[in-house]
Formats: structure tokens, sequence, C-alpha cells
């Protein structure tokens, strides 16, 4: 369950950083606290140097993971400290891991929730299709010449879909995209979580197998396994 990057070149990523890390050097200079208002989306195009359609999307990226909140009326307002009180992890790291464990607090419960219902829902060809895109992921992660990316995105809707709800794959992969929309390569680390993909076969399996508490209990290591990287990468201040 790698919290995967929507595949991106590597200037578009450096790009996007550049945009992000002058937003919230502006914040700073600025001297905007949570609570106050930001210019508006025209004044920071201008400013920044780049299109306004580019500075809504960041905005309504960032409303998704609760660093603004947004009102037609009322304008952008700063709802997460941007400001520089780390001397050891750089303040564009910081703000990544602290939207990342947010966005990942929220889709813990779903996932467990959906891997629950997906075991003890799925019918017989749906429990085939998880052990196949497990078995295609697997060969793709050892082979060690492919983007696993994709296929891990397709054995996890093939576990929403089991559910028989399909309102799981929407909203997690909403959450997921929140995220994503912004920081297309988290810490400059497209695959982030990649430790987790061993972890996929022995929940494939107890899924198949209907063993719901051991497929919620994997389900479960692997968002910590992902937690923790994501700590680890902020206290290191990579």
């Amino acid at each position: 369950m790698a919290l995967q990057a929507k595949p991106t070149t590597e200037k578009a990523g450096t790009e996007e950083r550049s945009v992000l890390d002058r937003l919230v050097a502006l914040i700073e200079e600025e001297g905007i606290d949570v609570g106050d208002r930001l210019p508006p989306e025209l004044d920071l195009a201008q400013r920044l140097g780049v299109g306004r359609s580019t500075i809504r999307e960041v905005l309504k990226s960032w409303q998704s993971m609760g660093i603004v909140t947004r009102n037609k009326g009322a304008g952008t307002t700063l709802a997460a400290e941007v400001s520089r009180r780390s001397i050891h992890v750089p303040l564009t790291l910081r703000l990544e891991a602290e939207s990342l464990i947010r966005t990942h607090a929220v889709r813990r419960p779903l996932e467990i929730e959906a891997v629950r219902l997906a075991t003890r829902n799925a019918s017989d060809k749906q429990r085939k299709v998880i052990l196949a895109r497990m078995a295609e992921l697997m060969a793709i992660f050892e082979a060690g010449e492919e983007d696993w990316r994709p296929a891990d995105h397709r054995f996890h809707a093939a576990i929403h879909e089991a559910t028989g709800n399909p309102l799981f794959l929407q909203i997690i992969w909403q959450i997921h995209h929140a995220f994503h929309d912004v920081y297309q390569t988290p810490f400059g680390q497209p695959k982030l979580g990649e430790a987790t993909i061993p972890m996929h076969r022995p929940l494939a399996e107890a899924i198949a197998a209907g063993n719901e508490e051991e497929a919620a209990r994997i389900t479960a290591r692997i968002l910590d396994r992902v937690e923790t990287e994501v700590r680890e990468i902020m206290e290191r201040g990579e």
C-alpha cells in the first residue's frame, strides 16, 4: 500500500517543487500566520511568476490537505503553520510530511475497513482477481525493471471493488490525490513505501482465504510502515 506518486518527469517535479518553495517563502516573508488571509490568487500568480490556474490548483490541494481554508467571499486563510520553526528540518520537507501524515490518518481506517469488507464479501472470481493482481505486482517489483506503482494501484483497486461499495474506491483515491496533486514526488522519492510491497503477498492470500482478522492486521502493518518511513525521513531532514 505504498503512497503512490503520479507518473511525472524529473523536470516537472522540479518545477512543481520550485512553485511550492516560492509560495512557502512568500508566506514566511509576509509574516502570514494561522488564521491570516493569503493574498488573492491573481496577486500570488504575479508575484510567483506562474499562471493563475497553477496557483488555484495548489491552493485547492492545500485545502484538501487542511493547510488552508477557502471561502468564495472571504478568500484563502492559512489553517496550518508553515513558518520556519525548525532549524534542522527544511520547511518544505516538514510541510510535505505533516500533510502526508494527515491524509494518511484519514485514509487508514478506510483502508482497513475496505480490506475487512473485501475479505468478507468477495466472490470467488474477485478473490482470483486479487491474487492475480498481487502476482502481477510481485513479478514487476521483483524484476526491478519497471515502475511497480501502476500494478500496486490495480491491486488495491481490486480490493476496493470487492467490498461491494464503490464509495471506498472513490473516497480513498480522492484522499490520495489530494496530496499527490501537489506533491507528485513526496520528499523527492517517487517510490515511497516500497518496503511494504512484499507484505502484499500475505495480504492477498489472507483475503483469498477469507481470514478477515489476518488481512486487517497485515493492512495495519503496511500503513504503520509507511507512516514510520515518512517520520524517519522528516527526522533525518533528507
